[in-house]
């Protein structure tokens, strides 16, 4: 069991946003599953994400990784909030949390979405103690047109960033964590950080509370390009994603994440760091073993997702990576 914040998860093995966990039949799924100890949304936003032909998977044809030119969710937050409340009133599996995955642009709709959350933790009496949902704010897609993911460039989170320190600070069991992208120098770990240092707040006497509470690492890699003789379907355009480029996931990322999830352990665990020694990883790249979830745990991770294994294999995926 891994406690963040108001949080308890337990088996530490979840599913990460993904387009195979978008709908009311895969949530459930999730859900009932032994094998998860808790579940992500896919990612929304307040009103829907437009979707067409043009968004899509495919899987390789020698290792099990994809490449999707998926946004975000066609379905609303509010959708997502409801389906959420249905599962967790009627559900006979044992109580487990949801992540909420979200995505905004702008302040004043990141707030009516946290607000809009909050009102369902109130609804459902969550306690301070053992709350059965958190928030995931996506800073990491790569394939949005002409909005490029927002993890690389930290500071230009910064508006978002506070509303969700305001909010945090009106209910310090809200609990809050951020999907990155992946990262290939040290300076873009240590913006990371730094930013999240200056939203810290101030406690009772000396201390200082951190309003975020886990980071997701590492979203998929954009930019990736693969061709129709390097998947296992029946694509018949001249890329395997009609959109040609789109974000690389499973094995072929499984080092890069790897590399992500140590980086950010070790930097969190340096004492020039002390004030965010409670952000717990949730590692995702490339879990598609139990061996590759091992991997994850020794590089630092207290929870480990997937995505593309459960896409390939749905919710039996959990059982194989559990090793049983």
């Amino acid at each position: 069991m891994v406690k963040i914040n108001s949080i308890k998860v337990s088996p530490s093995l979840i599913n990460t946003s993904c387009a195979w966990s978008s709908n009311l039949t895969q949530l459930k799924e999730l859900y009932d599953s032994p094998y998860t100890g808790a579940v992500t949304t896919r990612s929304a936003t307040l009103d829907g994400f437009p979707e067409t032909e043009s968004n899509t998977v495919a899987f390789t044809r020698t290792t099990v990784s994809t490449i999707n030119s998926f946004g975000y969710s066609p379905h609303p937050l509010a959708q997502y909030l409801s389906w959420v409340e249905t599962i967790l009133t009627t559900s006979d599996a044992p109580k487990k949390p949801f992540i909420v995955s979200i995505a905004a642009s702008d302040p004043t709709t990141l707030r009516t979405m946290v607000q809009t959350i909050q009102s369902l933790r109130t609804k459902l009496n969550d306690t301070p103690e053992l709350s059965t949902i958190a928030i995931e704010l996506n800073t990491s897609c790569p394939n949005i047109h002409n909005a490029p993911p927002t993890g690389y460039t930290f500071p230009s989170l910064l508006p978002l960033l506070t509303v969700l320190k305001e909010e945090y600070a009106k209910d310090e069991s809200l609990t809050i964590g951020l999907k990155l992208p992946p990262f290939v120098h040290r300076d873009q770990f240590l913006a990371v950080l730094d930013g999240i240092k200056d939203l810290c707040i101030p406690g009772e006497g000396d201390s200082v509370k951190c309003p975020f509470a886990f980071f997701t690492s590492t979203n998929t890699l954009g930019n990736s390009l693969l061709f129709p003789d390097q998947t296992d379907g029946e694509e018949t355009g001249e890329f395997a994603v009609p959109t040609a480029l789109g974000g690389v996931a499973g094995d072929a990322l499984h080092a890069l994440s790897l590399g992500n999830v140590y980086t950010f352990s070790q930097l969190l665990n340096n004492p020039e760091n002390a004030l965010l020694k409670g952000i717990s990883i949730i590692g995702a790249g490339g879990v598609t073993s139990k061996e590759a979830a091992e991997r994850m745990r020794k590089a630092g991770a207290a929870i480990v997702g997937s995505a593309t294994l459960f896409g390939k294999e749905g919710v039996r995926a959990f059982e194989i990576i559990a090793g049983n």
